[in-house]
């Protein structure tokens, strides 16, 4: 499966899918829940280099999914 992003003023609620992107609501919704502890866990750390911690999230995610 392809991840596409949600569409800015194309999402819909609607039945199981959203109209906009074509993902379930169930994985856009567990999609906001995995950034939100993200954020939420850098801004705990106080980082200020938050792009490089995106960077190693990146990074490290890629790396994992290769093994």
């Amino acid at each position: 499966m392809k991840f596409i992003p949600c569409q800015s003023g194309q999402c819909t609620e609607g039945g199981t899918h959203c109209g906009g992107c074509g993902r379930s609501h169930s994985e856009i919704a567990e999609t906001k829940y995995l950034v939100g502890n993200i954020v939420e866990f850098s801004r705990k750390q106080g980082y200020e280099n938050v792009d490089d911690f995106a960077a190693f999230i990146h990074k490290n995610l890629l790396k994992k999914l290769n093994e």
